[in-house]
């Protein structure tokens, strides 16, 4: 019996199929790094930790790059403060566990990625957040089904959106709805972005996609850091008259976007997501004389926002990095963090000249930093490692970047 013929779609299949099965014990923890962020068992740190040193056998030669040696002071001055104010709580010890962790997997990975070709790499990379995505779209489908789908459309507030999320049915991502909704944000805009990088396609369908599931979360969140790194997509990719019509779309969608979507007619109530960040911010402010210049000390918040603001509803930071790290580590520890993210984006810009991709990559994450998260959650770790992974493969021109489907 003859054999089949070879045909373009059989080899492609098999090198693809091969490029998988050679893949390195670094490359392949790298992966499962950001599928064990989903997981609802935290295993996360001690595959960070063992990725990490699969990352530096596999360096040539390490680098001290200025971003983590500032990196280095930050986690420094956090573990003093640990100590020195140490509250005697399991979240504490917690959370400086994981600071110190997660710091340390951001300087393997990416002086590891800085060693070595990547576009292989980023090519499975989009696999795996295809994977994980899916993943997050089934596990909001059952939480929305168990809520007869009475929140499909949307909700009202931020806590009536808070009640779609059950515990027992919880499998996949996160149990909180800001933080689903601001991973969901950065992997999807990851996943967004890498044909663009690739191929020189904007992918239509994979924005759709993704708002799809940022807008089953029910969290704001994902939706302001994706319309902000779309818009830069498509103004950088648009010619001319089609920015001009994308303006005109901006403005007709902006009613539907702050009515239902931002749900700017609750952002002042003391039930809303916002609302509780303006009045945490606002106590921040006024009793700023309250605040130690060397900082009150690492995880210091829930005490501080008890005391002053107008009400507290239990979270541990105050949701804002920058005021956050403030509060907690004073002048060190904020310009400490500032330099650290300064330095990271020079080293970003000269890794290759995509002066225009690098913004578009950058703004979501501050975004988002600036009304959620503590600074070293892993998701802003791993989104980093991302950020430096995509934005170092290839120089490209937006010019020559194409809408498809």
């Amino acid at each position: 019996m003859s054999s089949p013929p070879i045909t373009l779609t059989n080899q492609a299949a098999a090198l693809e199929g091969n490029e998988w099965k050679i893949l390195s014990i670094a490359e392949s923890l790298f992966l499962i790094s950001l599928i064990s962020m989903f997981l609802p068992v935290k295993v996360y740190p001690v595959i960070y930790l063992v990725s990490s040193y699969f990352f530096y056998r596999e360096i040539p030669k390490i680098n001290f790059s200025k971003w983590s040696i500032a990196l280095a002071v930050f986690s420094s001055y956090a573990v003093l403060s640990y100590l020195i104010n140490y509250p005697g709580e399991p979240l504490a010890l917690t959370n400086i566990i994981k600071l110190v962790i997660n710091f340390v997997f951001l300087y393997f990975a990416v002086n590891w990625l800085n060693s070595r070709d990547n576009e292989s790499l980023v090519t499975k990379l989009d696999v795996v957040l295809l994977l994980v995505l899916v993943l997050s779209l089934i596990q909001l489908i059952s939480y929305h089904q168990a809520y007869d789908f009475k929140l499909i459309t949307g909700s009202d507030s931020s806590g009536q959106a808070s009640l779609l999320y059950r515990d027992s049915l919880y499998y996949w991502g996160l149990d909180d709805k800001n933080m689903f909704g601001a991973r969901i944000a950065l992997m999807g805009f990851s996943f967004i972005c890498i044909p663009v990088v690739l191929k020189s396609k904007l992918s239509i369908g994979r924005i759709v996609f993704v708002f799809l599931i940022a807008i089953l979360s029910l969290s704001r969140t994902p939706i302001v850091a994706l319309l902000i790194g779309i818009f830069m997509l498509l103004w950088f990719s648009l010619d001319k008259k089609w920015k001009i019509t994308l303006l005109v779309l901006v403005v007709l969608a902006l009613p539907f976007v702050l009515q239902k979507v931002i749900r700017v007619d609750s952002l002042t109530s003391s039930n809303d997501g916002m609302g509780i960040r303006l009045v945490y911010w606002k106590a921040f402010f006024q009793h700023f004389d309250a605040i130690s210049p060397l900082g009150n000390g690492f995880l210091s918040a829930p005490e501080f926002l008890g005391k002053y603001a107008k009400f507290y509803r239990g979270e541990p930071h105050i949701h804002n990095t920058f005021l956050s790290t403030y509060l907690e580590m004073g002048i060190v520890g904020l310009f400490s963090f500032l330099a650290f993210l300064a330095w990271f984006i020079r080293d970003c810009w000269r890794k290759t000249s995509n002066s225009k991709l690098w913004p578009v990559l950058f703004l979501p994450i501050v975004a988002i930093m600036m009304i959620l998260y503590s600074g070293y959650d892993n998701d802003v770790v791993m989104y980093l490692c991302l950020v430096y992974l995509i934005g170092s493969t290839h120089e490209i021109s937006f010019k020559n970047v194409k809408i498809s489907v």
